[in-house]
């Protein structure tokens, strides 16, 4: 099994630490719209922004979540090759999803756009992650 060695220049820490920093400001920014009265009020009406609260679309917030959560593994514990494409891939794919939701107030805008430039970061890191030269002594 390969080692992980603490340092920036590891890729798998990096892309680690980039989705980890994702997930918390999805989680903060939802623990944060929680507090608000208004955001309480339309959800024990059971509409959110306009749109029915369903069954389906809890499911869909639950996988969209399970992304970053999932690659918190996936960067650590799959081979360089698979680990560069699902990070390219769910890097690519993020930010669409985020931008499902429009932001509602300035809170909203500064996490959409650190969580877009980590994904950016997550993209650039996977496309330019080199596969390690191992050099043998003779």
């Amino acid at each position: 099994m390969e080692q992980i060695t603490l340092s920036w220049k590891n890729e798998r820490l990096k892309l680690f630490a980039l989705w980890l920093f994702i997930l918390f400001n999805i989680i903060f920014r939802d623990i944060h719209q929680m507090t608000l009265k208004s955001h309480l009020e339309m959800l024990l009406t059971g509409y959110y922004n306009g749109m029915e609260v369903t069954e389906a679309i809890m499911l869909f917030g639950a996988l969209v979540v399970n992304i970053p959560i999932s690659m918190l593994l996936v960067s650590l514990f799959t081979k360089r090759r698979v680990n560069r494409k699902i990070n390219m891939i769910a890097g690519s794919i993020m930010p669409l999803i985020l931008l499902t939701s429009p932001p509602t107030d300035m809170d909203d805008y500064l996490h959409l756009t650190i969580e877009i430039l980590a994904l950016i970061s997550i993209v650039t890191t996977s496309f330019k992650w080199k596969e390690e030269v191992k050099t043998e002594l003779s």
